[in-house]
């Protein structure tokens, strides 16, 4: 054992102490929270137009803040952008972490002096609480690789802008930069696919030992590696590799391709890093779920997700909360943004602590019909029949058809690339409608009455969502294909990619 990995584990005892403090007083330290950022933000613009000095208790807030999306806020942030002080938050930010939207193009969320710190300790003390648990620390001694958008910075009125990955690149702990790869120089190009040859080429005779990114391009990453190395496993190529991070996506449909790559059964940690900020980490190898970081600057709320296209929809804090209930989840922060709706849909696991998974996006579901089916369903529905069936899934996404050919009923279409395809496509399609039938009572419905029929798959050709993601030009970083959506724009796309047009 190593100096710094006998040093890890004494840090490791003492934030676990922290985070046990977190765990049983997750109540009190939100409402501390929320007391304190709204002390904080009561003379800057935004507090000012919502009487946050009137604000006494959280019905008060729910009067007075309403639930807002980007696009709600953005008259604020864009004055944010243009340099403007006290906004959202007191001063400038000292970042703007600029992100794609779906529908608002470029985003610009804004990282306070007092948010930034949180991003990098939520992500020390995961593996921090791993190592605790698991007694596991070898990885600190060798090499360790992040993969991640560029470091390169720009300026806008004075504040540095860039992917929030390329900001907290410019954070990592002084005693981790030796450990550290790529190099600046490589972490610094553009283009994904050079990048990813630069980085194998880099770390290829290194003793890697932990590796983070979310996995479709980490798995680009290993496939690169092999090819190199003349088809070995990546444990032959990095027998020490003991540890995998990620986060941004469910890691479910890709472990089996990801853990045949590897060699493995790898030992991971999950992670809910947002340019918002860090809300969740996997903190037990043991229990279920991620857990949530209440004493974080962030003060959370949740709407049921069947209620949040409702005019008045409910608005709870955490000790409302219920189990196994999906909630869309509302940020207010210590970098400015109020009632902001992430977007994701979590469901609490445990109460005690607070742990959640993530179940999807509150606007990718498929509702064409009234089905209302989302992420989590369809995950479980395709994964749970291909690990049944021996069946390795590369990538998918559904799209619902609503104008089928003549005489047909409509269906949901599902675009797959398989590692190991089913021996009978037609035969595998239908368990999978079933399942999804048993996991979405109103799909199940619609199928009973004739409305729908079964879904029908689409097979598609090797390297068919990386091609498809670099026709759009969002190859590597961050990006990823949704799972779900309601119109055809990516079910059009990924035509041209059929095995059998």
């Amino acid at each position: 054992m190593g100096l710094k990995s006998a040093l890890s584990k004494l840090f490791a005892a003492r934030v676990n102490r922290q985070l046990n403090y977190l765990r049983k007083n997750a109540v009190t330290l939100q409402q501390k929270n929320f007391s304190d950022i709204i002390d904080a933000a009561k003379n800057t613009a935004f507090g000012k137009d919502h009487q946050f000095a009137a604000i006494n208790n959280y019905d008060d807030f729910k009067r007075l803040v309403p639930v807002h999306d980007y696009e709600d806020l953005r008259p604020y942030i864009d004055r944010v952008v243009n340099g403007e002080e006290n906004v959202l938050w007191p001063g400038k930010p000292a970042y703007l972490a600029k992100t794609s939207g779906t529908t608002s193009g470029v985003k610009y969320i804004p990282i306070s002096k007092e948010s930034m710190p949180e991003h990098i300790k939520a992500a020390r003390n995961a593996l921090l609480s791993y190592i605790h648990e698991t007694g596991k620390a070898d990885f600190v001694d060798g090499k360790m690789i992040f993969l991640q958008g560029s470091p390169i910075l720009a300026e806008k009125h004075g504040i540095s802008t860039g992917r929030l990955s390329g900001i907290v690149a410019h954070h990592v702990p002084g005693y981790l930069q030796k450990n550290r790869l790529p190099s600046y120089e490589t972490n610094c190009i553009e283009d994904w696919e050079q990048k990813v040859d630069a980085i194998v080429e880099e770390t290829f005779n290194e003793d890697m030992r932990l590796i983070s990114g979310i996995p479709p391009w980490c798995q680009m990453y290993f496939d690169r590696l092999s090819a190199k190395a003349g088809g070995k496993k990546i444990n032959e190529i990095f027998p020490n590799f003991k540890l995998y991070v990620y986060g941004g996506v469910n890691y479910e449909p890709y472990r089996t391709r990801m853990e045949e790559s590897i060699g493995f059964k790898i030992d991971s940690i999950e992670t809910y890093p947002a340019s918002e900020g860090f809300i969740a980490f996997q903190d037990s190898q043991k229990e279920k779920g991620l857990l949530l970081l209440v004493d974080s600057g962030i003060f959370y709320e949740f709407i049921p997700s069947d209620e949040f296209f409702n005019e008045n929809p409910t608005r709870i804090n955490i000790k409302d909360v219920e189990l196994d209930k999906n909630y869309a989840i509302i940020l207010n922060t210590s970098a400015g943004l109020w009632g902001y709706s992430l977007g994701d849909t979590i469901k609490f696991v445990s109460k005690d602590p607070y742990r959640i998974v993530v179940t999807g996006r509150i606007k990718h579901y498929i509702s064409a019909f009234g089905e209302h089916v989302i992420g989590e369903e369809v995950e479980h529905a395709l994964m749970s029949v291909a690990k049944q069936e021996g069946v390795d899934v590369v990538e998918f996404t559904v799209a619902p058809q609503v104008n089928p050919e003549a005489g047909q009923l409509p269906y949901h279409e599902w675009f797959i690339e398989f590692g190991s395809a089913p021996a009978d496509l037609r035969s595998f399609a239908l368990k999978v409608d079933e399942a999804l039938q048993k996991k979405n009572i109103y799909y199940f419905d619609l199928i009973e009455g004739n409305i729908l029929q079964p879904l029908v798959i689409q097979s598609l050709q090797k390297d068919a969502f990386i091609n498809y993601m670099r026709s759009e030009g969002k190859l590597g970083g961050q990006n990823k294909v949704p799972r779900l959506s309601n119109d055809r724009k990516i079910a059009e796309g990924l035509k041209e990619y059929l095995t059998l047009k």
